[in-house]
């Protein structure tokens, strides 16, 4: 078990049974708070619960999944943050009490948070909805409203079921909305992150060979139990590209998914197969991306940024999960008193996904 980290804020008490305002007492809760940028400045405190509104449900969290993603908001390299500021997205809980007007779900239902408001359907959502960021998730209960949930899948537990909003869905955006996988394809997947192994596990399933690359052998032998094909480490074989291509007896692979961007890109071209795909979807090297063009237009290929999906689409991908048995790989779960050693384990690069858990 994990040392908990006891940074509750003195002085809020919860009366005892014989308090005579005990009756007006509002019911509390606990929830990490984000004062100022950088996650040195996580607290936990204890906060009074809040109430639905219309169309809102409250929802008991569960689990709260972890992406690189929040640490970058967390660290105010994603705009400035409104403080103080209740940090976390993903989450999987169980609704305990519905506003005026919800309709979509009952009490007791398990339910799975969307990541992206007001984005039911459709290619892309709205300027205003792409640029407002999901958080709250890490406390004791949340207010969501009733649109921003889909049903739990039914095969999963809500650790599991906790990193489908981000890592899931976009990896399915990817392999299966965007890039259309068919049985027979090749597909190259970089690294062993949320996205990556999930990438791995949905393109398998739809039977096509996967080439994993990663800079760790273990990693790659882990991958390969996940169904890939293949495994490349990349910094004993920097040309990778060329692995690729003898795998493949020179034709390339149908589609790349892309983590690092910078320089790496010019490499992911160079393993395409002709009228290949590149997936957009991390930037771990480099906020930027380079590449000859030349390799691009020999190969007709396609770049796509890759970024989560809609609602009907979580939504999909939970059909699709509950059907072909498809696990999340969680690489460890900490309590959420435990939150600053979760964000460390993430920082330290796990494979698969890193989950706190907030309620059993």
């Amino acid at each position: 078990m994990h040392r908990r980290h006891e940074m509750i804020s003195s002085g809020l008490t919860t009366p005892k049974p014989s308090d005579p305002g005990q009756a007006l007492q509002k019911p509390r809760m606990r929830r990490w708070e984000l004062d100022a940028p950088g996650v040195r400045n996580l607290t936990l405190r204890d906060a009074r619960r809040p109430e639905p509104g219309p169309r809102e449900v409250l929802v008991r969290i569960q689990a709260v999944s972890l992406n690189y993603r929040d640490l970058l908001m967390w660290e105010g390299r994603m705009g400035e943050l409104a403080h103080p500021y209740v940090p976390g997205s993903d989450f999987a809980g169980q609704v305990v009490e519905l506003g005026p007007l919800a309709t979509r779900f009952s009490i007791g239902d398990r339910v799975v948070g969307v990541d992206i408001d007001d984005w039911i359907d459709g290619a892309a959502p709205g300027l205003h909805t792409n640029t407002v960021a999901v958080s709250g998730r890490l406390a004791e209960f949340a207010v969501v409203s009733e649109d921003m949930l889909v049903a739990a899948p039914q095969t999963l537990g809500p650790e599991e079921a906790s990193t489908l909003s981000t890592a899931g869905l976009t990896a399915w955006m990817a392999v299966v909305e965007t890039g259309r996988v068919r049985a027979g394809q090749t597909w190259v997947v970089q690294g062993t992150g949320g996205v990556s192994l999930f990438a791995l596990q949905f393109a398998a399933a739809h039977g096509a060979t996967v080439i994993l690359t990663s800079s760790s052998d273990e990693k790659l032998a882990f991958g390969l139990g996940l169904g890939a094909r293949a495994g490349i480490n990349y910094r004993t074989r920097p040309h990778w590209d060329r692995e690729v291509m003898a795998f493949t007896s020179g034709r390339g692979a149908d589609a790349v998914i892309e983590m690092a961007a910078g320089e790496n890109l010019a490499t992911s071209v160079e393993a395409l197969a002709y009228g290949g795909r590149i997936l957009l979807v991390g930037l771990l090297g480099s906020d930027r991306i380079s590449t000859p063009v030349g390799p691009l237009l020999l190969r007709r290929a396609t770049i796509n940024a890759i970024g989560v999906g809609p609602r009907r689409a979580l939504e999909d991908m939970i059909r699709a999960i509950d059907g072909l048995g498809i696990r999340p790989v969680v690489a460890a779960t900490y309590d959420l008193g435990d939150l600053p050693a979760a964000v460390a384990r993430l920082q330290g690069g796990a494979a698969g996904k890193v989950v706190v858990r907030v309620q059993a």
